[in-house]
């Protein structure tokens, strides 16, 4: 009985190991816990989606902006990839370390980005867009705006397949580390550190609605009027941009729901973000794949 206890449980585990990849074993890139989780819908995929979660870009969220939204979206057809990208990390929001060491800032998280898209477009001969929240809002806008630009040369890594994503969902992003009216200062200091948070050129080389052009992909833009993390003017910002440069783009704006409900359906409040999911799977389904 022992044994195939055992085994069960080894089977398990290489089950696991094989569901949750790290995306950097292989290559001159030493962040090793960096990784991708897959879920699979039943039957072919429509499309397939990396989910970048939200958390300031010092830690990320888990559960709403996570494996909720990955199981919703593979229980609605489509292959879902959470991406546990690098972020600043919750020991430095208290200690600050990045003032004396480099710890994780940009380029990092979107170059853990750039080479889960890599990976997806080698193995998956189908359409691949990007979902992000708050943080992850951010950076999955920032590869939709860069994807010409090969993040993943420092590894000495040269894509054979595009890094430019068929579509991204931006929900309650952070656009801005320019604008001093709106900027999630949090945010910023996770991206750029301590060191560079001053430098407004760099600043300004983030910030996403000063960057829009006709390459960006078509953009799923969502938020709330009351969010109390990020000013709902961020997303403000990125519709004009967008607007502005062309870019096919829905977006939602309700006047109430905050901030940080993902796909849990007891953070979302009744008549407003209670109907987001069903809004972005109508505006999938409309995409001419």
């Amino acid at each position: 009985m022992k044994k195939y206890v055992l085994i069960g449980t080894l089977m398990l585990l290489t089950l696991a190991a094989m569901a949750q990849e790290k995306i950097w074993n292989g290559t001159t890139c030493r962040s090793r816990q960096v990784t991708l989780k897959e879920y699979l819908p039943e039957g072919e995929p429509r499309a397939a989606i990396i989910v970048c979660p939200g958390g300031s870009y010092h830690w990320l969220d888990s559960d709403n902006e996570a494996t909720m939204v990955a199981e919703w979206l593979a229980s609605e057809g489509y292959a879902a990839y959470v991406l546990r990208y690098r972020t600043a990390g919750k020991v430095e929001f208290v200690a600050k370390y990045r003032s004396v060491l480099r710890g994780h800032r940009h380029p990092d998280m979107i170059c853990d980005l750039q080479r889960a898209i890599q990976l997806i477009r080698e193995r998956f001969n189908g359409p691949l867009g990007l979902i992000g929240f708050s943080a992850g809002g951010h950076l999955v806008m920032t590869a939709a705006e860069f994807y010409d630009t090969n993040f993943l040369a420092r590894y000495e890594i040269e894509p054979q397949v595009s890094l430019r994503p068929d579509f991204v969902a931006s929900i309650y992003p952070v656009v801005t580390l320019s604008d001093e009216r709106y900027v999630h200062k949090r945010s910023r200091l996770g991206l750029l550190g301590e060191r560079s948070v001053r430098k407004q050129e760099l600043r300004d080389s983030l910030s996403l609605e000063k960057h829009a052009h006709q390459g960006v992909p078509p953009v799923f833009l969502l938020n709330c009027v009351d969010d109390d993390v990020v000013d709902y003017n961020n997303s403000v910002l990125l519709d004009s941009a967008l607007t502005a440069a062309h870019v096919p783009h829905h977006y939602i704006q309700y006047e109430h729901g905050g901030h940080g409900f993902g796909a849990n359906p007891e953070k979302m409040q009744e008549g407003t973000t209670d109907g987001w999911q069903a809004a972005f799977i109508e505006w999938l389904h409309g995409m001419s794949f």
